[in-house]
Protein backbone atom coordinates (compact mmCIF):
# COMPACT_ATOMS: atom_id res chain seq x y z
CA UNK A 1 0.00 0.00 0.00
CA UNK A 2 1.55 3.28 -1.10
CA UNK A 3 1.51 6.43 1.01
CA UNK A 4 0.15 8.29 -2.00
CA UNK A 5 -2.96 6.10 -2.16
CA UNK A 6 -3.62 6.48 1.59
CA UNK A 7 -3.34 10.28 1.38
CA UNK A 8 -5.49 10.45 -1.74
CA UNK A 9 -8.18 8.26 -0.14
CA UNK A 10 -8.13 10.35 3.03
CA UNK A 11 -8.67 13.53 1.00
CA UNK A 12 -11.64 11.93 -0.73
CA UNK A 13 -13.31 10.71 2.49
CA UNK A 14 -12.66 13.94 4.41
CA UNK A 15 -14.36 15.92 1.63
CA UNK A 16 -17.42 13.69 1.85
CA UNK A 17 -17.67 13.41 5.63
CA UNK A 18 -17.17 16.24 8.16
CA UNK A 19 -16.43 13.63 10.82
CA UNK A 20 -15.42 9.95 10.74
CA UNK A 21 -13.25 7.34 12.44
CA UNK A 22 -9.83 6.73 10.90
CA UNK A 23 -10.46 2.98 10.80
CA UNK A 24 -13.31 3.62 8.32
CA UNK A 25 -10.68 4.55 5.74
CA UNK A 26 -9.73 0.89 5.32
CA UNK A 27 -13.04 0.20 3.56
CA UNK A 28 -12.07 2.67 0.81
CA UNK A 29 -8.54 1.35 0.21
CA UNK A 30 -7.79 -1.06 -2.59
CA UNK A 31 -5.25 -2.98 -0.49
CA UNK A 32 -5.08 -3.96 3.17
CA UNK A 33 -3.44 -1.52 5.59
CA UNK A 34 -3.40 -1.47 9.38
CA UNK A 35 -4.81 1.44 11.37
CA UNK A 36 -1.29 2.16 12.64
CA UNK A 37 0.13 2.27 9.10
CA UNK A 38 -2.66 4.61 8.01
CA UNK A 39 -2.12 6.90 11.00
CA UNK A 40 1.67 7.06 10.62
CA UNK A 41 1.32 7.89 6.92
CA UNK A 42 -1.21 10.65 7.56
CA UNK A 43 0.27 12.08 10.76
CA UNK A 44 2.40 14.76 8.99
CA UNK A 45 -0.54 15.78 6.80
CA UNK A 46 -3.59 16.02 9.10
CA UNK A 47 -3.05 19.69 9.90
CA UNK A 48 -2.45 20.85 6.32
CA UNK A 49 -5.46 18.82 5.14
CA UNK A 50 -7.68 20.85 7.45
CA UNK A 51 -8.56 18.12 9.94
CA UNK A 52 -8.27 17.71 13.70
CA UNK A 53 -7.53 14.29 15.20
CA UNK A 54 -8.80 12.98 18.53
CA UNK A 55 -7.66 9.66 20.01
CA UNK A 56 -10.72 7.61 20.94
CA UNK A 57 -10.96 4.02 22.19
CA UNK A 58 -7.92 2.79 20.30
CA UNK A 59 -9.00 4.59 17.15
CA UNK A 60 -8.85 8.20 15.95
CA UNK A 61 -11.81 10.47 15.35
CA UNK A 62 -11.22 12.76 12.36
CA UNK A 63 -13.04 16.09 12.47
CA UNK A 64 -13.09 18.70 9.73
CA UNK A 65 -11.46 21.78 11.28
CA UNK A 66 -12.96 25.24 11.30
CA UNK A 67 -11.21 27.75 9.00
CA UNK A 68 -8.02 29.16 10.51
CA UNK A 69 -8.25 32.76 11.73
CA UNK A 70 -6.55 35.12 14.15
CA UNK A 71 -6.88 33.96 17.74
CA UNK A 72 -8.80 36.45 19.85
CA UNK A 73 -8.80 35.69 23.56
CA UNK A 74 -12.17 35.68 25.28
CA UNK A 75 -12.62 37.33 28.67
CA UNK A 76 -12.88 33.89 30.24
CA UNK A 77 -9.61 32.75 28.63
CA UNK A 78 -7.85 35.89 29.82
CA UNK A 79 -9.17 35.34 33.33
CA UNK A 80 -7.99 31.71 33.37
CA UNK A 81 -4.50 32.67 32.24
CA UNK A 82 -4.12 35.65 34.55
CA UNK A 83 -5.12 33.36 37.42
CA UNK A 84 -2.45 30.86 36.36
CA UNK A 85 0.31 33.47 36.15
CA UNK A 86 -0.66 34.89 39.53
CA UNK A 87 0.65 31.65 41.07
CA UNK A 88 2.39 29.88 38.19
CA UNK A 89 3.87 26.43 38.40
CA UNK A 90 3.81 22.90 37.02
CA UNK A 91 0.36 21.35 37.18
CA UNK A 92 -0.14 18.49 39.59
CA UNK A 93 -0.97 16.14 36.68
CA UNK A 94 2.32 16.94 34.96
CA UNK A 95 4.24 16.73 38.24
CA UNK A 96 2.89 13.23 38.70
CA UNK A 97 3.80 12.25 35.13
CA UNK A 98 7.39 13.37 35.78
CA UNK A 99 7.45 11.40 39.02
CA UNK A 100 6.15 8.35 37.16
CA UNK A 101 8.86 8.75 34.54
CA UNK A 102 11.49 8.78 37.28
CA UNK A 103 9.98 5.61 38.66
CA UNK A 104 10.00 4.02 35.20
CA UNK A 105 13.67 4.89 34.66
CA UNK A 106 14.92 3.91 38.12
CA UNK A 107 12.53 1.09 39.07
CA UNK A 108 12.26 2.85 42.44
CA UNK A 109 9.90 5.33 44.02
CA UNK A 110 10.51 8.89 42.79
CA UNK A 111 11.31 10.00 46.36
CA UNK A 112 13.63 7.08 47.14
CA UNK A 113 16.66 8.34 49.08
CA UNK A 114 19.19 6.91 46.61
CA UNK A 115 17.29 8.28 43.60
CA UNK A 116 17.12 11.75 45.11
CA UNK A 117 20.84 11.74 45.86
CA UNK A 118 21.69 10.76 42.27
CA UNK A 119 19.41 13.50 40.95
CA UNK A 120 21.17 16.01 43.24
CA UNK A 121 24.54 14.96 41.82
CA UNK A 122 23.22 15.35 38.26
CA UNK A 123 22.02 18.88 39.08
CA UNK A 124 25.38 19.78 40.63
CA UNK A 125 27.22 18.47 37.57
CA UNK A 126 25.01 20.44 35.15
CA UNK A 127 25.42 23.65 37.12
CA UNK A 128 29.20 23.20 37.26
CA UNK A 129 29.36 22.68 33.48
CA UNK A 130 27.08 25.64 32.80
CA UNK A 131 29.44 28.19 34.35
CA UNK A 132 32.54 27.00 32.51
CA UNK A 133 33.73 29.02 29.54
CA UNK A 134 35.08 28.19 26.09
CA UNK A 135 35.67 24.61 25.00
CA UNK A 136 35.48 23.34 28.59
CA UNK A 137 31.78 24.27 28.68
CA UNK A 138 29.99 21.06 27.71
CA UNK A 139 26.35 20.79 28.79
CA UNK A 140 24.98 17.36 28.03
CA UNK A 141 21.67 15.58 28.58
CA UNK A 142 22.67 12.25 27.06
CA UNK A 143 22.43 10.07 30.17
CA UNK A 144 19.38 9.06 32.17
CA UNK A 145 20.07 10.95 35.38
CA UNK A 146 21.06 14.11 33.51
CA UNK A 147 17.51 14.15 32.08
CA UNK A 148 16.04 13.58 35.53
CA UNK A 149 18.19 16.40 36.91
CA UNK A 150 16.94 18.71 34.16
CA UNK A 151 13.31 17.78 34.81
CA UNK A 152 13.79 18.46 38.52
CA UNK A 153 15.71 21.74 38.32
CA UNK A 154 15.57 23.60 34.98
CA UNK A 155 12.31 22.32 33.54
CA UNK A 156 9.77 24.00 35.88
CA UNK A 157 11.17 27.50 35.17
CA UNK A 158 11.56 26.98 31.41
CA UNK A 159 8.05 25.48 31.30
CA UNK A 160 6.46 28.58 32.85
CA UNK A 161 8.61 31.22 31.14
CA UNK A 162 7.63 30.00 27.69
CA UNK A 163 3.97 30.26 28.63
CA UNK A 164 4.54 33.94 29.44
CA UNK A 165 5.90 34.48 25.93
CA UNK A 166 3.17 32.44 24.24
CA UNK A 167 0.48 34.30 26.15
CA UNK A 168 1.98 37.65 25.13
CA UNK A 169 1.85 36.55 21.48
CA UNK A 170 -1.81 35.65 21.98
CA UNK A 171 -2.59 39.04 23.53
CA UNK A 172 -0.75 40.76 20.67
CA UNK A 173 -2.91 38.94 18.12
CA UNK A 174 0.00 36.94 16.67
CA UNK A 175 -1.46 33.46 17.23
CA UNK A 176 -4.04 31.68 15.10
CA UNK A 177 -6.91 29.40 16.03
CA UNK A 178 -4.89 26.58 14.42
CA UNK A 179 -1.12 26.71 14.91
CA UNK A 180 1.71 24.66 13.43
CA UNK A 181 4.65 24.82 15.86
CA UNK A 182 8.25 23.60 15.53
CA UNK A 183 10.37 23.18 18.65
CA UNK A 184 14.06 23.04 17.74
CA UNK A 185 16.17 21.09 20.26
CA UNK A 186 13.17 19.97 22.28
CA UNK A 187 14.94 18.03 25.01
CA UNK A 188 12.36 16.07 27.04
CA UNK A 189 9.55 18.18 25.55
CA UNK A 190 9.59 21.38 27.58
CA UNK A 191 8.01 23.58 24.88
CA UNK A 192 5.34 21.07 23.74
CA UNK A 193 4.38 20.55 27.38
CA UNK A 194 4.18 24.32 27.94
CA UNK A 195 2.05 24.77 24.80
CA UNK A 196 -0.25 21.97 25.92
CA UNK A 197 -0.60 23.49 29.38
CA UNK A 198 -1.57 26.91 28.03
CA UNK A 199 -3.90 25.42 25.43
CA UNK A 200 -5.69 23.61 28.24
CA UNK A 201 -6.84 27.10 29.28
CA UNK A 202 -8.11 27.94 25.77
CA UNK A 203 -11.31 26.80 24.12
CA UNK A 204 -11.68 25.69 20.51
CA UNK A 205 -8.03 26.33 19.62
CA UNK A 206 -5.67 23.67 18.27
CA UNK A 207 -1.94 23.20 17.78
CA UNK A 208 0.10 20.73 15.75
CA UNK A 209 3.53 20.42 17.37
CA UNK A 210 6.64 19.13 15.62
CA UNK A 211 9.98 18.75 17.40
CA UNK A 212 13.65 18.11 16.65
CA UNK A 213 15.85 16.30 19.15
CA UNK A 214 19.18 14.50 18.86
CA UNK A 215 19.60 12.44 22.03
CA UNK A 216 17.80 9.14 22.62
CA UNK A 217 17.33 9.74 26.36
CA UNK A 218 15.56 13.01 25.65
CA UNK A 219 13.39 11.41 22.99
CA UNK A 220 12.41 8.64 25.42
CA UNK A 221 11.38 11.22 28.03
CA UNK A 222 9.57 13.25 25.38
CA UNK A 223 7.54 10.28 24.17
CA UNK A 224 6.55 9.37 27.73
CA UNK A 225 5.64 12.87 28.96
CA UNK A 226 4.35 14.76 25.93
CA UNK A 227 2.13 12.04 24.50
CA UNK A 228 0.36 11.43 27.81
CA UNK A 229 -0.01 15.07 28.80
CA UNK A 230 -1.30 16.13 25.37
CA UNK A 231 -3.77 13.22 25.40
CA UNK A 232 -5.52 14.70 28.46
CA UNK A 233 -7.13 17.24 26.14
CA UNK A 234 -7.74 16.81 22.43
CA UNK A 235 -6.68 20.22 21.08
CA UNK A 236 -2.92 19.58 20.82
CA UNK A 237 -1.48 17.06 18.36
CA UNK A 238 2.03 15.73 18.89
CA UNK A 239 4.19 13.02 17.39
CA UNK A 240 7.60 11.50 17.97
CA UNK A 241 10.42 14.04 17.53
CA UNK A 242 12.53 14.14 14.40
CA UNK A 243 15.85 12.64 15.50
CA UNK A 244 18.46 14.98 14.02
CA UNK A 245 21.48 17.16 14.72
CA UNK A 246 20.29 20.70 13.95
CA UNK A 247 23.79 21.68 12.85
CA UNK A 248 23.71 19.17 9.97
CA UNK A 249 20.09 18.30 9.22
CA UNK A 250 18.29 18.51 5.89
CA UNK A 251 16.05 21.56 6.27
CA UNK A 252 13.80 20.32 3.45
CA UNK A 253 12.60 17.50 5.71
CA UNK A 254 10.94 20.03 8.02
CA UNK A 255 7.25 20.87 7.59
CA UNK A 256 6.29 23.95 5.57
CA UNK A 257 4.32 27.02 6.69
CA UNK A 258 5.34 26.89 10.35
CA UNK A 259 3.45 29.47 12.41
CA UNK A 260 5.81 29.43 15.39
CA UNK A 261 9.43 28.27 15.50
CA UNK A 262 11.08 28.02 18.92
CA UNK A 263 14.77 27.88 19.90
CA UNK A 264 14.55 27.64 23.69
CA UNK A 265 17.86 27.50 25.59
CA UNK A 266 19.46 25.54 22.77
CA UNK A 267 21.69 27.82 20.67
CA UNK A 268 23.99 28.66 23.59
CA UNK A 269 24.63 24.93 24.06
CA UNK A 270 25.83 24.29 20.50
CA UNK A 271 29.49 23.62 21.14
CA UNK A 272 32.09 24.62 18.59
CA UNK A 273 29.88 26.96 16.54
CA UNK A 274 30.55 30.66 16.19
CA UNK A 275 27.87 33.34 16.05
CA UNK A 276 27.75 33.37 12.24
CA UNK A 277 27.16 29.61 12.12
CA UNK A 278 24.36 29.81 14.69
CA UNK A 279 22.73 32.67 12.82
CA UNK A 280 22.94 30.68 9.59
CA UNK A 281 21.07 27.76 11.21
CA UNK A 282 18.22 30.05 12.29
CA UNK A 283 18.13 31.91 8.97
CA UNK A 284 18.01 28.72 6.91
CA UNK A 285 15.24 27.25 9.07
CA UNK A 286 13.28 30.50 8.74
CA UNK A 287 12.70 29.49 5.12
CA UNK A 288 10.10 27.06 6.50
CA UNK A 289 8.30 29.82 8.39
CA UNK A 290 4.88 31.05 7.26
CA UNK A 291 4.91 34.59 5.89
CA UNK A 292 3.21 35.83 9.09
CA UNK A 293 4.97 33.38 11.41
CA UNK A 294 7.17 34.09 14.44
CA UNK A 295 10.55 32.82 15.63
CA UNK A 296 11.25 32.92 19.36
CA UNK A 297 14.84 32.79 20.64
CA UNK A 298 15.17 32.24 24.39
CA UNK A 299 18.40 32.13 26.37
CA UNK A 300 19.38 32.37 30.05
CA UNK A 301 19.58 35.85 31.60
CA UNK A 302 23.21 35.65 32.72
CA UNK A 303 25.44 38.30 31.19
CA UNK A 304 27.41 36.04 28.85
CA UNK A 305 24.43 34.26 27.27
CA UNK A 306 22.24 37.37 27.18
CA UNK A 307 24.86 39.46 25.37
CA UNK A 308 25.55 36.62 22.94
CA UNK A 309 21.85 36.33 22.12
CA UNK A 310 21.55 40.08 21.45
CA UNK A 311 24.52 39.88 19.07
CA UNK A 312 22.88 36.92 17.35
CA UNK A 313 19.61 38.85 17.04
CA UNK A 314 21.31 41.85 15.40
CA UNK A 315 23.17 39.52 13.04
CA UNK A 316 19.87 37.90 12.03
CA UNK A 317 18.43 41.39 11.45
CA UNK A 318 21.29 42.10 9.07
CA UNK A 319 20.57 38.77 7.34
CA UNK A 320 17.02 39.88 6.55
CA UNK A 321 14.84 38.88 9.51
CA UNK A 322 13.01 41.62 11.43
CA UNK A 323 12.84 42.07 15.20
CA UNK A 324 9.29 42.20 16.55
CA UNK A 325 10.33 42.56 20.20
CA UNK A 326 11.70 43.46 22.69
CA UNK A 327 14.13 45.77 20.87
CA UNK A 328 12.84 48.99 19.31
CA UNK A 329 14.79 51.07 16.81
CA UNK A 330 12.96 54.32 17.42
CA UNK A 331 15.57 56.41 15.59
CA UNK A 332 15.43 54.08 12.53
CA UNK A 333 19.11 53.29 12.91
CA UNK A 334 21.29 50.26 13.51
CA UNK A 335 22.13 49.12 17.04
CA UNK A 336 25.89 49.35 17.58
CA UNK A 337 26.16 48.42 21.27
CA UNK A 338 28.23 45.23 21.41
CA UNK A 339 27.60 44.37 25.06
CA UNK A 340 23.84 44.71 25.51
CA UNK A 341 22.73 42.81 28.62
CA UNK A 342 18.95 42.79 28.74
CA UNK A 343 16.45 40.35 30.22
CA UNK A 344 12.85 39.91 31.32
CA UNK A 345 11.94 39.08 34.91
CA UNK A 346 8.71 37.55 36.19
CA UNK A 347 7.19 36.45 39.47
CA UNK A 348 8.74 33.35 41.10
CA UNK A 349 7.05 30.05 40.35
CA UNK A 350 5.76 27.55 42.88
CA UNK A 351 8.35 24.82 43.56
CA UNK A 352 7.38 21.31 42.54
CA UNK A 353 7.03 18.50 45.03
CA UNK A 354 10.19 16.95 43.57
CA UNK A 355 12.11 20.19 44.03
CA UNK A 356 10.99 20.48 47.65
CA UNK A 357 12.01 16.88 48.29
CA UNK A 358 15.47 17.47 46.81
CA UNK A 359 15.83 20.51 49.08
CA UNK A 360 15.48 18.34 52.18
CA UNK A 361 19.23 18.28 52.72
CA UNK A 362 22.09 20.31 54.26
CA UNK A 363 22.22 22.76 51.34
CA UNK A 364 18.62 23.21 50.19
CA UNK A 365 19.35 26.37 48.17
CA UNK A 366 21.29 24.30 45.62
CA UNK A 367 18.13 22.54 44.46
CA UNK A 368 15.48 25.27 44.60
CA UNK A 369 15.10 27.04 41.25
CA UNK A 370 12.01 29.25 41.17
CA UNK A 371 13.06 32.68 39.86
CA UNK A 372 12.21 33.51 36.25
CA UNK A 373 14.72 35.62 34.36
CA UNK A 374 15.33 35.16 30.66
CA UNK A 375 16.54 36.92 27.54
CA UNK A 376 14.47 36.57 24.41
CA UNK A 377 13.82 37.92 20.94
CA UNK A 378 10.85 37.48 18.63
CA UNK A 379 11.71 37.61 14.92
CA UNK A 380 9.54 37.76 11.81
CA UNK A 381 9.86 37.89 8.03
CA UNK A 382 7.60 40.91 7.66
CA UNK A 383 8.01 44.43 9.08
CA UNK A 384 5.56 44.14 11.97
CA UNK A 385 6.93 45.45 15.28
CA UNK A 386 5.44 45.45 18.77
CA UNK A 387 6.44 49.09 19.30
CA UNK A 388 5.88 50.50 15.84
CA UNK A 389 6.93 54.13 15.67
CA UNK A 390 9.92 56.41 15.24
CA UNK A 391 10.84 59.71 16.82
CA UNK A 392 10.45 62.57 14.31
CA UNK A 393 13.60 64.45 13.43
CA UNK A 394 12.52 67.74 15.04
CA UNK A 395 11.55 66.25 18.41
CA UNK A 396 13.61 67.55 21.32
CA UNK A 397 14.95 64.21 22.52
CA UNK A 398 18.61 63.33 22.83
CA UNK A 399 19.98 60.22 21.19
CA UNK A 400 21.81 57.90 23.56
CA UNK A 401 24.68 57.75 21.10
CA UNK A 402 25.34 61.38 22.10
CA UNK A 403 25.47 60.92 25.88
CA UNK A 404 29.10 62.08 25.95
CA UNK A 405 27.99 65.49 24.68
CA UNK A 406 25.28 65.75 27.36
CA UNK A 407 27.27 64.56 30.38
CA UNK A 408 26.30 66.55 33.51
CA UNK A 409 23.41 68.18 31.63
CA UNK A 410 19.65 67.77 31.84
CA UNK A 411 17.99 66.30 28.77
CA UNK A 412 14.85 64.60 27.46
CA UNK A 413 15.03 61.04 26.09
CA UNK A 414 12.69 58.57 24.41
CA UNK A 415 13.67 54.97 25.13
CA UNK A 416 12.69 51.33 25.58
CA UNK A 417 12.67 49.86 29.08
CA UNK A 418 14.97 46.85 28.80
CA UNK A 419 14.97 45.40 32.31
CA UNK A 420 13.07 45.15 35.53
CA UNK A 421 14.37 46.87 38.64
CA UNK A 422 18.07 45.94 38.98
CA UNK A 423 18.63 48.11 42.04
CA UNK A 424 17.98 47.93 45.77
CA UNK A 425 15.81 49.64 48.39
CA UNK A 426 17.67 52.94 48.05
CA UNK A 427 18.10 53.14 44.28
CA UNK A 428 15.85 51.71 41.60
CA UNK A 429 17.90 50.90 38.50
CA UNK A 430 16.63 50.21 34.98
CA UNK A 431 18.41 49.37 31.74
CA UNK A 432 17.14 51.63 28.95
CA UNK A 433 17.92 51.85 25.24
CA UNK A 434 16.87 53.79 22.13
CA UNK A 435 18.67 51.65 19.56
CA UNK A 436 21.60 54.05 19.14
CA UNK A 437 23.58 53.42 22.37
CA UNK A 438 27.35 53.13 22.17
CA UNK A 439 27.61 52.49 25.91
CA UNK A 440 25.11 51.00 28.36
CA UNK A 441 22.60 53.52 29.72
CA UNK A 442 20.65 53.16 32.98
CA UNK A 443 17.83 55.15 34.51
CA UNK A 444 18.47 55.63 38.25
CA UNK A 445 15.60 56.55 40.56
CA UNK A 446 16.59 57.24 44.19
CA UNK A 447 13.75 56.22 46.52
CA UNK A 448 13.54 59.69 48.02
CA UNK A 449 12.87 61.14 44.54
CA UNK A 450 9.92 58.85 43.73
CA UNK A 451 6.72 60.79 43.08
CA UNK A 452 3.58 60.78 40.93
CA UNK A 453 5.41 62.43 38.01
CA UNK A 454 8.13 59.78 37.63
CA UNK A 455 6.68 56.58 39.10
CA UNK A 456 5.51 55.35 35.67
CA UNK A 457 8.92 53.76 35.15
CA UNK A 458 8.27 51.43 38.10
CA UNK A 459 5.11 50.09 36.43
CA UNK A 460 6.20 49.98 32.79
CA UNK A 461 6.38 46.64 31.00
CA UNK A 462 9.60 45.21 29.62
CA UNK A 463 10.16 46.53 26.09
CA UNK A 464 7.67 49.40 26.43
CA UNK A 465 8.50 52.92 25.25
CA UNK A 466 8.98 55.74 27.76
CA UNK A 467 9.49 59.48 27.41
CA UNK A 468 11.69 60.87 30.17
CA UNK A 469 11.91 64.64 30.60
CA UNK A 470 14.40 66.72 32.59
CA UNK A 471 16.78 63.95 33.56
CA UNK A 472 20.42 64.48 34.58
CA UNK A 473 23.18 62.65 32.67
CA UNK A 474 26.11 61.30 34.66
CA UNK A 475 28.98 59.24 33.28
CA UNK A 476 29.80 56.16 35.41
CA UNK A 477 33.53 55.73 34.97
CA UNK A 478 33.71 52.52 37.01
CA UNK A 479 31.30 50.70 34.66
CA UNK A 480 31.97 52.76 31.52
CA UNK A 481 28.26 53.51 31.23
CA UNK A 482 25.86 56.41 31.63
CA UNK A 483 23.33 56.94 34.41
CA UNK A 484 20.29 59.13 33.86
CA UNK A 485 19.42 60.41 37.33
CA UNK A 486 15.67 60.80 37.81
CA UNK A 487 14.93 63.66 40.18
CA UNK A 488 11.77 65.03 41.77
CA UNK A 489 11.44 67.36 38.79
CA UNK A 490 11.73 64.53 36.23
CA UNK A 491 8.64 63.42 34.34
CA UNK A 492 8.29 59.88 33.01
CA UNK A 493 5.49 59.13 30.57
CA UNK A 494 4.65 55.90 28.76
CA UNK A 495 4.09 56.39 25.05
CA UNK A 496 0.50 55.94 23.93
CA UNK A 497 0.76 54.82 20.30
CA UNK A 498 -3.02 55.07 19.85
CA UNK A 499 -2.85 58.85 20.07
CA UNK A 500 -1.31 59.98 16.81
CA UNK A 501 -1.37 63.58 17.90
CA UNK A 502 0.22 63.02 21.31
CA UNK A 503 2.68 65.86 21.81
CA UNK A 504 5.70 66.08 24.05
CA UNK A 505 6.22 68.91 26.54
CA UNK A 506 8.05 71.07 24.03
CA UNK A 507 5.30 70.71 21.43
CA UNK A 508 6.92 68.10 19.21
CA UNK A 509 4.73 65.11 18.42
CA UNK A 510 5.67 61.47 18.01
CA UNK A 511 4.92 59.81 14.72
CA UNK A 512 3.41 56.32 15.16
CA UNK A 513 3.34 54.51 11.83
CA UNK A 514 3.41 51.15 10.16
CA UNK A 515 6.99 49.96 10.42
Amino acid sequence: MSDREIISTFKYVSRMKPEFMLSELRAYLKEEASDRQIYETLRPHFFDLGTDVVAQDGDFRIVRADPCRKLELSDEEKQKNELFFDSAGVSRKLERLIEQYIEKKTAKSWDDTLVLEKVRKAIQSQKASYWKEGNSRAISYEKGYSILGYLAYQFPVYFVQFQYLLYELAKDGLLKTRMKILDVGSGPGTIPLAVTDLYNRLDGRSADIHAIELFDENIEAYNFLVAQYAAMKSNVMTGEPIKADITAMDIEKLPDNIDLMVFSNVLNELKGLDLQQKATIVKEMSGKLADDGNIILIEPADKTNSIEMRRLTIMLKRMGLRIYSPCSFIWSGECTLDTCWSFEQKKDIKPTRLMEKLAECDEPYRYMNTDIKYSYAILRKDTLSKQCFTVPGKAKFARMSRMDVHNKKRINVACSLMSGDLGDEKYRLYRICDGTSKKAVYAVLPSHNLNDENEAITRAAYGSILKIYNVLVKYNEANDSYNLLIGKGTTVQPLNPDKDDEADISGNSFDPHAC
